[in-house]
């Protein structure tokens, strides 16, 4: 878990260092929203909000990445101190989307 008020350099320090295909997530403390991280190419990302709004971001340079980060931390974690943040490996978020799931 990392402070609300260091997130935005440590996450974007983090993004710099993903590996082509793996992801990062950041949750709040109840774990009820989330923002991924996708990394599609050598300098662009997917991002994946899952929270108040849901929206997809498709390759974000890492030069717009800071201004998305604060606007989305504002949006999402409104009242959090504390952020949860997971490096979750090789991953495909467009596969189990929010988005893209069926209600029946």
């Amino acid at each position: 878990m990392i402070a609300k008020t260091s997130a935005v350099p440590t996450i974007l320090e983090r993004l710099d260092k993903l590996p082509l295909g793996h992801c990062l997530e950041i949750r709040t403390y109840k774990r009820n929203r989330r923002v991924l991280f996708h990394r599609v190419g050598e300098n662009a990302w997917d991002v994946l909000q899952d929270g108040f709004g849901k929206d997809l971001f498709e390759d974000v340079a890492l030069e717009k990445m800071r201004k998305l980060l604060q606007t989305l931390l504002r949006k999402e974690f409104p009242r959090s101190t504390k952020i949860r943040l997971y490096v979750l490996g090789p991953c495909d978020p467009k596969a189990n989307s929010p988005l893209e799931r069926k209600v029946l």
